[in-house]
């Protein structure tokens, strides 16, 4: 039997890294999911735990075509966010930004459902100011080899923001930073798991540049936690807030602690630094802590080994 209060919610990108870990909240909640992917980069593993849910539906979908469906709820969270799979097709890597936003959009608003973007720090660019505040416009290069993605989150915010002004449409924006934690794919290319599968299977850590560029990083349960919570503030509260860690560390750093929590003997190699790569990237949270009453929980000690345990099962 259906609970009244039982709300329908579509998470795209569902199978995904975050989206999985999104889908088991809500389902955990007493909600409906429809888990929409087209596994691009999205993996059904992640979500076959969820299968004997019957209040669980996956759908082969890309969010570049429009689809019908009776939902109250959508967390928009379909893009390839790792370089190495964004740059593969950056056409299509815009497309799904923006003709996803654009689809989504005008499915919450046939159905009149709140929706929640996750948009990227990406849209601050390289950034000149540090920490970065919502405030802050972005420092970002419009036709460099990122692009793709960065344009296509601050297209997708304005979009939002239109719909929003123009229709009334319930929107929440969340400028997601640097994320971390199990489900990650072993291939995914970003530094917390090149890091990881390397220093398991004994090879040099990669280090791009001289390894003195920083990051802020979010394990992925504090961010579920912030999305479920921004999509249940008041109306009027539309975003757009970072989400992320304000514990600021080097690459250099964290290629050692890896090193040091797997007791692995890896070394490191220094590599040319990639085009347009942010050399400083740091959230001020102090609009989360203000309007979510949100922080991070889950320090890095603790993530890491929860993501070193999780890769050692993963791994071949």
């Amino acid at each position: 039997m259906v609970r009244r209060d039982m709300r329908k919610i579509l998470v795209t990108g569902g199978a995904g890294f975050i989206g999985s870990h999104l889908c088991e909240r809500l389902l955990s909640e007493g909600n409906e999911v429809i888990c929409l992917d087209n596994f691009y980069t999205g993996s059904r593993k992640n979500v076959l735990h969820l299968l004997d849910n019957p209040y669980f539906e996956i759908l082969r979908h890309d969010v570049t075509i429009p689809c019908y469906l009776e939902i109250d709820e959508i967390y928009n969270l379909a893009c390839p966010a790792s370089p190495v799979y964004y740059q593969i097709n950056p056409i299509k890597t815009v497309k799904t930004s923006v003709m996803g936003a654009i689809n989504m959009l005008g499915l919450a608003k046939r159905k009149h459902a709140k929706i929640l973007q996750a948009s990227s720090s990406e849209v601050y660019g390289d950034p000149k100011v540090h920490p970065q505040k919502e405030d802050y416009w972005g420092y970002v290069n419009p036709v460099g080899i990122r692009s793709c993605y960065h344009e296509g989150k601050r297209c997708a915010e304005t979009l939002f923001m239109d719909y929003h002004i123009q229709n009334g449409l319930k929107i929440k924006i969340l400028r997601i930073f640097n994320t971390y934690g199990t489900r990650m794919q072993l291939n995914d290319g970003r530094v917390m798991s090149n890091f990881i599968v390397q220093a398991l299977n004994g090879e040099e850590l990669t280090v791009h540049g001289d390894g003195m560029q920083t990051r802020s990083f979010l394990f992925v349960d504090d961010l579920v936690d912030a999305m479920v919570i921004a999509m249940n503030t008041p109306d009027e509260f539309t975003g757009p807030v970072n989400i992320g860690n304000p514990e600021e560390i080097t690459v250099m750093e964290i290629a050692e602690k890896i090193i040091g929590m797997t007791g692995s003997a890896s070394g490191i190699s220094f590599h040319p630094g990639r085009e347009d790569d942010p050399a400083r990237r740091k959230p001020d949270i102090s609009l989360a802590r203000d309007e979510l009453d949100w922080e991070p929980r889950v320090g890095l000690e603790e993530g890491l080994a929860r993501t070193i345990e999780y890769f050692k099962k993963a791994l071949p």
